[in-house]
């Protein structure tokens, strides 16, 4: 049996991908949770995003929030309209004062091309927040 990039074991294909900045941790957070993170990583919400609550975004996405620890990390389902599974999602915030990695890592996918296909989402989103956040083009609210 050949290895697949991505599977494993217990829970289907994943995928990861980490970036570091010369961010402080805080503003990472505050940036990824503010309506312009949100947007840029979720989408725009119908509701606010809460801890043991249900989500739905204006594109489709659904999801449950599994954990929220403020400055640390997000645990939530998360299914886009056009699958029938729900997927894993957790994202991280690890850093200090002077530098952050930003770490999201996607489990339960169905298969190579599931994981394909959010290989290339989570990249163009990561790049996204973490020029944003870099260009210094938003203020804390």
């Amino acid at each position: 049996m050949e290895n697949q990039v991505g599977k494993t074991k217990d829970v289907g294909f994943q995928f990861g991908i980490r970036k570091t900045i010369p961010v402080s941790n805080e503003k990472v957070w505050d940036f990824l949770f503010s309506e312009n993170g949100l947007k840029i990583w979720l989408g725009k919400l119908n509701s606010e995003l809460e801890l043991k609550k249900e989500f739905k975004t204006e594109n489709g996405i659904t999801g449950f929030v599994r954990v929220f620890k403020p400055n640390s990390h997000i645990r939530l389902n998360w299914k886009p309209k056009t699958w029938e599974n729900m997927s894993t999602v957790q994202i991280r915030v690890i850093g200090n004062e002077t530098k952050t990695t930003i770490a999201i890592h996607q489990e339960k996918l169905l298969n190579s091309e599931q994981r394909n296909e959010m290989k290339e989402y989570w990249t163009q989103k990561i790049n996204l927040l973490t020029n944003y956040i870099n260009g210094n083009t938003w203020s804390k609210k």
